[in-house]
């Protein structure tokens, strides 16, 4: 039993070795099969890379030729361009240096010439002097053998002369002045009308009249008087005229002088209430209210000076400024306008350290000439200076006067701020009037200045001229649009129109959207 195992276990173990080696056998012979198949393919494709490699070599072959004979071209014509690029240069500078030789050949003949020149006027120095006492020694042999002086020759030559041509020059003076009769009239009216427009400047936007109430009609035959000699006294007496129309209950008063028309009106008033009206009684009540406005002129300035610290001045002078209270200058009374500017030009004067004072004074007085502008010949500017002059006020002050509207030049900063002042107080809204025509065409000029942009809808003016408001399409004006057409109709304003102060433009560009909830 023993044995027999022992024999089935050795056939069992030959025939598991006989399975081994049949199964190692068969996978080594796969093994090698496949392998044999790779190594076939590698060879392959190591032929291949060697015919690449064949084909890459035969092209670098071919390039490296063609690069060489690209190569001597490229030599060769750069050798070309530089030989040609030499010779330019050889050339250039061959011309550079005959140009060189050229210009210090002339540099060379200037010098001669100046050296000439030198010589020339050398010479003609010493001749001039040779003749200057030659001249001397000729005029004194003359003098002794005419036994006349210089002097003495001169006068008689001259009245040989007017002897000799004195017809000749009278016949050309009449032929001058019939000349001057031709060409005078032109001028004249010329003149005439510069002297009406400076008159009329000043006035003719003030009113230029003033109405006078009566207790009843009945007064009016008093006023006229038998045959006008009360009327006639009244008017020669106040230097204005009295209309006495079918207005009832009241009469008026003409004048352009606010002064002579305001003694003219407390003197009817008081004649009025005294009841008698007759040539001596008016030129009595003419005279008293004279000295009355005279002293109410006196106290105008007394409180101008005092409201702005101003002292020393004497009483002609402050009567004079006090006049300045029945002045007006287009609608904008000239003392109040004064002690305007010079509030506003002290503080100006504190803000950039000028000299307070005479700016104070300088604005004061710089109107000053107004006040008697229509009695004395000359610019309200050149009167202003003289009575400054007169009453001693000192130079820096006049200095402000005479520069305050450009007639003479600006030297001193507080001339400056004078003139600044003055366009301060007279350009702000309200100081000054126009008339309602003129109003009315400046406010249509800044709507159609607005209007003729496109893309504006509608245009108003409002605040007096002050602001335009404009409002435009939505459809045609963006937002950056609506900033540019307010700078170009800014800048069109300021071009073609003429206004005072300043014109704000407000472009409204509005959308509005409605819905409807039914």
């Amino acid at each position: 039993m023993e044995y027999t195992i022992v024999f089935l276990a050795l056939l069992g173990g030959c025939l598991l070795g006989l399975l081994a080696g049949w199964f190692w056998f068969s996978k080594s012979t796969h093994i090698s099969e496949s392998l044999q198949k790779e190594i076939s393919a590698k060879e392959r494709e190591v032929q291949k890379l060697e015919v690449r490699i064949s084909q890459a070599q035969s092209q670098i072959k071919t390039s490296e030729a063609e690069a060489r004979v690209a190569a001597k071209e490229i030599l060769s014509e750069a050798k070309q361009q530089a030989a040609e690029t030499e010779a330019k240069l050889e050339k250039e500078q061959g011309r550079i240096e005959e140009k060189e030789r050229s210009i210090d050949e002339k540099v060379r003949e200037l010098e001669r010439q100046r050296a000439n020149i030198k010589k020339q006027e050398d010479e003609v120095s010493a001749l001039k002097a040779e003749l200057t006492d030659a001249g001397g020694k000729l005029r004194t042999a003359l003098e002794k053998v005419a036994r006349l002086t210089e002097a003495q020759a001169k006068e008689q030559l001259k009245e040989e002369l007017e002897k000799e041509f004195s017809d000749f020059y009278a016949g050309q003076a009449k032929i001058l002045k019939a000349k001057i009769h031709e060409d005078v009239e032109e001028e004249a009216k010329n003149l005439l009308a510069e002297a009406m427009q400076r008159f009329a400047s000043e006035v003719a936007t003030e009113s230029t009249a003033t109405v006078v109430q009566l207790p009843s009609d009945d007064v009016k035959g008093k006023i006229i008087g038998k045959e006008g000699r009360n009327i006639t006294a009244f008017e020669a007496a106040t230097g204005v005229d009295i209309i006495i129309d079918d207005t009832p209950g009241a009469i008026i008063i003409s004048g352009y002088d606010l002064a002579r028309r305001y003694v003219a009106k407390l003197a009817m008033e008081k004649l009025i209430k005294d009841g008698r009206i007759q040539p001596a009684r008016i030129e009595e009540v003419v005279g008293k209210m004279k000295e009355e406005v005279g002293k109410m002129m006196l106290e105008f300035g007394k409180r101008a000076t005092e409201e702005l610290g101003i002292t020393n001045y004497p009483q002609d002078l402050l009567k004079i400024i006090g006049r300045l209270r029945f002045r007006t200058s287009y609608g904008q009374n000239v003392l109040k306008h004064s002690v305007e500017m010079a509030n506003i030009g002290r503080m100006l004067a504190e803000e950039i350290g000028a000299d307070a004072k005479v700016v104070t004074e300088g604005c004061l007085l710089h109107d000053i000439g107004k006040a008697l502008d229509h009695e004395i010949a000359g610019t309200h500017v050149e009167i202003g200076v003289e009575i400054c002059k007169k009453f001693k006020v000192r130079p820096e002050v006049l200095h402000c006067i005479a520069a305050h509207h450009g007639d003479t030049p600006i030297e001193s900063p507080e001339a400056f701020i004078v003139a600044a002042a003055d366009a301060i107080s007279g350009a702000r809204p309200g100081a000054r009037r126009e008339s309602f025509e003129a109003y009315v065409r400046r406010l249509k000029e800044l709507e159609e200045t607005a209007k003729s942009f496109d893309g504006v809808k509608r245009a108003f003016a409002i605040s007096a001229g002050r602001e335009v408001r404009v409002y435009v399409d939505v459809a045609k004006i963006d937002d950056l649009g609506q900033e540019r057409l307010a700078k170009d109709i800014a800048e069109k304003i300021e071009k073609e129109l003429t206004y005072p102060g300043v014109i704000k433009v407000n472009v409204i560009r509005e959308r509005r959207i409605e819905g409807m909830a039914k």
